[in-house]
């Protein structure tokens, strides 16, 4: 994963789709970038929830060992909808606090980590304390993202803890689009014409 600070890319910004959105799979989606760079760019949508799939559920369909005690309060954990790539696939967006050999600091505030050590600790209750759990992810080849931006598909802000694990998943999208002082009922998906 890239550097946040590379001018001209998004890695640890928050895309944000236009009402105009025409793919069901991204409508009013708040998507996390994990990396932006000249080869492309992954993300993973925070804010849409599998429906009849819990935490729970998951633990149960992997190959944990049997000497690990869950600790019910880890089992609350929210899974999301990461995007329509690799569905099967799981990904924990999580705060710095916790680390291991294979997680990928993203920024100052965020890192993901895709491992069966991670699920492991949770189950524990020695995992991250913020988190989201996310299968699947977004994905664009390289230019593809800035051509959706010329077009109005995103509007792009700053990430947070506090929008990102603390707002229900219902309202992300409405106080990510309030973080950047507007109404969201006054945008538009078409481009200005002169």
């Amino acid at each position: 994963m890239s550097d946040t600070n590379k001018e001209g890319y998004l890695t640890g910004k928050l895309l944000l789709a236009m009402p105009s959105m025409t793919d069901p799979r991204f409508h009013r989606s708040v998507i996390y970038m994990c990396n932006h760079d000249v080869s492309g760019a992954m993300g993973l949508v925070v804010n849409h929830m599998v429906k009849d799939l819990g935490f729970a559920d998951i633990l149960k369909e992997l190959p944990l060992k049997s000497e690990i005690t869950i600790d019910p309060a880890s089992l609350s954990i929210p899974v999301m909808v990461g995007g329509p790539v690799d569905s099967g696939r799981g990904f924990l967006l999580h705060s710095n606090d916790f680390h291991e050999q294979q997680t990928i600091n993203v920024d100052d505030d965020f890192s993901v980590t895709a491992t069966l050590d991670i699920i492991r600790a949770i189950a524990k209750g020695e995992g991250p304390d913020e988190k989201l759990f996310i299968l699947g992810y977004a994905g664009w080849t390289a230019g593809q993202l800035e051509e959706e931006l010329q077009h109005n598909a995103w509007l792009v802000t700053d990430a947070d803890p506090e929008l990102i694990f603390d707002v229900s998943h219902e309202e992300k999208w409405a106080q990510a689009i309030g973080k950047l002082g507007f109404d969201p009922a006054m945008l538009s998906g078409d481009a200005g014409r002169a």
